[in-house]
């Protein structure tokens, strides 16, 4: 992540004050934003992290299933078949934010140059010093590999 990446104010920012955990991740992907925003929107059928550990072995899908466009209020991602959290924010094509389990993020694509966008997430949640310690942890190991199956499947179908 960039400096400049991780001073702009994020959509999930206006749903904690005083944040005690702020994490940011980000990944070029070597595609369109309008390639890349189906499968942000898809995280609403399954985490797209390790599946084995959170989807209980279910592998999530592989390929687009053509889902409306995701709108407030509707769950936010799924988990072994089971429907979590909820969206609270989204502008189709550029963010996506939802909450689960006391936690904010939003997903963020930035267009850039050559058919490429930055795909960015930012999780605030409300939480002591050591628990955001601990979560930050997790967070490192389960968001990157979910960010790098997202970039993989969109970069695989746009190619």
């Amino acid at each position: 992540m960039s400096d400049g990446e991780t001073v702009v104010s994020y959509p999930c920012d206006d749903f904690v004050a005083s944040p005690g955990l702020r994490a940011w991740r980000g990944v070029g992907v070597e595609a369109p934003a309008e390639a890349v925003w189906p499968w942000v929107a898809q995280v609403r059928l399954a985490p797209y992290s390790y599946d084995w550990i959170d989807n209980l072995g279910r592998r999530s899908p592989r390929e687009l299933v053509g889902l409306p466009e995701p709108r407030v209020g509707e769950r936010f991602t799924a988990s072994g078949g089971r429907r979590l959290g909820r969206i609270v924010s989204v502008e189709p094509g550029k963010q996506l934010t939802g909450t689960i389990m006391g936690a904010f993020m939003s997903y963020v694509l930035v267009p850039q140059d050559h058919d490429r966008t930055r795909l960015l997430l930012k999780v605030v949640l409300q939480t002591s010093r050591w628990t955001a310690v601990g979560l930050s942890v997790g967070d490192l190991i389960m968001t990157r590999r979910q960010l790098l199956n997202l970039k993989l499947l969109a970069e695989r179908h746009w190619h």
